[in-house]
C-alpha cells in the first residue's frame, strides 16, 4: 500500500467546545526504526477526550489539567485512546508485526487516534485483532475493557458467586463491566435509565435496576462489590449496600469524593478501593482472549465517519451515550 505524504485528521488548537475540533490535512507519521505505522480504520470518542478538549476535569484536578494537557493550548492536537487498523510499515528492527497485519491499539494518554495514520513503537501497547471481529468492535475494546478489567479482577478481586452492583451499566466501561464481571463468575446487577435496561439485560446482568424508578442508595440487597462507573456517588452512599467485607470500586470522581470516602472507610471491614487503571499491553492479551471466547464484546451505540467528528464529541458531551461512540476513518 501506498503510504501519502498527507493524511487527515481531527485537530484541536485551544479548549472548548465540539466546533474546536477540525478535520485537516496533516503530515503522515514516519514511523522509526522500531515502530509500525498504521493505517487507522476506526477510533472512539470517549469521555477522556471531551474532557481533554474542554478541560473539564472532576473538581479537585483542575490544578494539574493545564500543566499536563498544555498552558495556553493543547499539546496533543489530536486526540484519540484507541484505535484498530493495519500495519503499512515497519520500521527495519520490528520483529514482532509484519505488513498486512490487523490490529487494535491502545495509545492512551499519548492520543494520536483520530487521524488515518498512527506510528506505534512494536513492543507498544499494540496487539492482533480478534478472530471475527471487525475495526469498529476492535477500536471499542482497550478503554473501557481496561478499565473494568482492571477494578474488577485486579483491585476488586471479583470472585465466582459474589454479586456485584455496576452502576452505568450502559457506558463504555460499565458495559464491559458487566460482561467481565460475569465472566469472573459474579451474579451482576446492572445500574442504568429506563431506556437502557434491555440493553443491560443482553449484556449479561442477571437483574436491572432503573435508577429513574428506585432509589439505587436503598436498594433492599446487600452486594459484595459495588462498581461506581461514573463518579456519581461516594462511600458512604453505598456503606448500608455493601455485606461486611465487601468493596466500592471507583473508576471515577472528584478528589473531595475520594477523599470523603476514604476517610469514611477506615473504622469499617469495608473497602474502598480508588486508582488510575494502568495502561498495559498485557490488559490488551487478555481483552483479545476475553473478545474470541464471547466474553466481552464492545457496546456500540453509533458510528461516525471522520468528518463528523465534531458531532460524534457533542454526543459523548450529553454524558447519555450507550457503550462507544466509534470514528470510522475510511
Amino acid at each position: 500500500m501506498s503510504v501519502p505524504k498527507t493524511m487527515k485528521a481531527a485537530v484541536y488548537r485551544r479548549y472548548g467546545p465540539p466546533a474546536v475540533v477540525r478535520v485537516i490535512d496533516w503530515p503522515t507519521p514516519i514511523p522509526k526504526q522500531s515502530e509500525v505505522l498504521i493505517r487507522v480504520r476506526a477510533s472512539t470518542v470517549s469521555s477522556a477526550d471531551w474532557r481533554m478538549r474542554t478541560l473539564s476535569v472532576p473538581r479537585g484536578f483542575g490544578l494539574f489539567a493545564r500543566p499536563a494537557f498544555g498552558f495556553f493550548g493543547p499539546r496533543k492536537p489530536i486526540l484519540g485512546l484507541e484505535l484498530a487498523g493495519e500495519i503499512v510499515e515497519v520500521g527495519p528492527r520490528v520483529t514482532q508485526f509484519k505488513l498486512g497485519d490487523r490490529v487494535f491499539a491502545f495509545p492512551g494518554i499519548a492520543l494520536g487516534g483520530h487521524a488515518q495514520y498512527r506510528a506505534m513503537p512494536e513492543d507498544g501497547r499494540i496487539v492482533l485483532m480478534p478472530r471475527d471481529f471487525t475495526f469498529d468492535q476492535a477500536a471499542a475494546l482497550s478503554f473501557g475493557g481496561s478499565t473494568a478489567l482492571y477494578f474488577l479482577r485486579d483491585r476488586g478481586k471479583v470472585a465466582p458467586g459474589e454479586e456485584v452492583l455496576v452502576v452505568g451499566a450502559s457506558g463504555s466501561v460499565g458495559s464491559a463491566a458487566v460482561q467481565i464481571a460475569k465472566h469472573l463468575g459474579a451474579k451482576v446487577t446492572g445500574v442504568t435509565s429506563t431506556a437502557n435496561c434491555e440493553i443491560v439485560t443482553k449484556l449479561g446482568a442477571h437483574h436491572v435496576v432503573d435508577y429513574t424508578a428506585q432509589d439505587i442508595f436503598k436498594l433492599p440487597k446487600k452486594y459484595d462489590v459495588v462498581f461506581d462507573t461514573v463518579g456519581k456517588s461516594m462511600f458512604s452512599d453505598w456503606q448500608q449496600t455493601l455485606k461486611d467485607g465487601g468493596r466500592m470500586l471507583m473508576a471515577a470522581g472528584s478528589v473531595p469524593q475520594m477523599i470523603q470516602s476514604a476517610w469514611a472507610a477506615r473504622k469499617t471491614t469495608k473497602k474502598i478501593l480508588i486508582g488510575n487503571t494502568p495502561e498495559t499491553v498485557e490488559q490488551l492479551r487478555d481483552l483479545k482472549a476475553l473478545a474470541e471466547s464471547g466474553a466481552f464484546n464492545p457496546l456500540i451505540h453509533r458510528t461516525y465517519p471522520l468528518e463528523q467528528i465534531a458531532q460524534a464529541h457533542a454526543e459523548v458531551e450529553t454524558g447519555h451515550k450507550r457503550g462507544n461512540i466509534v470514528i470510522k476513518m475510511d
